[in-house]
């Protein structure tokens, strides 16, 4: 999709006959540079190691909205070197009812999620069992295109219209200078407005 309409191209400095093909191509860069299908809100399942004592991770597409179905696996014994440390009954426990390397379902009510950072943390269940590996299905992304992705936009529309095949600004022989446009469409502006969207993992 396009993340600037037509009605807005001149308020963002784009002249009104700009081919929509020029957004659309700056759009798809957009997302490529984010390592994400959209920067709009999707449905996403992610499957995620958990670390063994801080039982906490982090989802890759955000911002948040909300997390829709949890499984979970149960650590095994000798998983990461520390099973359940030095809790010998929960250990017995785990061990007695062939828990360990169980796939079981977490209620999304249950886990505290931090809506700004996509984080969220598994409770303590009652026999202190710990996970090792999870599985998520969650709703994130934007709502609304944000100012600054407009912006990166048609920055990145203006960068493709000025630079020419071969890249030079401009060129005097007499001193030997030449100047070059950036080296990339994406340019550092670019990059900096685009920098809280970008997938916290490869994706």
């Amino acid at each position: 999709m396009g993340y600037l309409l037509p009605a807005d191209y001149v308020a963002f400095g784009l002249s009104a006959d700009t081919a929509d093909s020029w957004v659309t191509t700056a759009s798809s860069m957009i997302e490529a540079y984010c390592r994400r299908p959209s920067l709009m809100s999707a449905s996403y399942t992610e499957r995620m190691r958990v670390p063994i004592r801080r039982q906490t991770v982090r989802l890759s597409y955000g911002p948040l909205i909300s997390v829709d179905s949890i499984r979970a696996q149960y650590a095994r014994p000798g998983y990461g070197n520390d099973f359940y440390g030095d809790f010998v009954y929960e250990t017995g426990y785990a061990a007695a009812f062939a828990l360990p390397g169980q796939w079981v379902s977490v209620d999304p009510t249950t886990v505290y999620v931090s809506l700004p950072t996509g984080e969220f943390h598994f409770p303590w269940n009652i026999m202190g069992m710990r996970y090792c590996e999870a599985e998520v299905t969650y709703t994130g992304g934007l709502t609304a295109v944000p100012t600054a992705v407009q912006v990166a936009c048609a920055q990145i529309v203006r960068n493709a219209q000025a630079t020419p095949g071969l890249n030079v600004k401009s060129s005097k022989m007499d001193t030997l200078q030449t100047q070059y446009f950036s080296d990339s469409l994406i340019d550092s502006q670019v990059q900096a407005l685009l920098q809280p969207y970008v997938a916290e993992r490869l994706g």
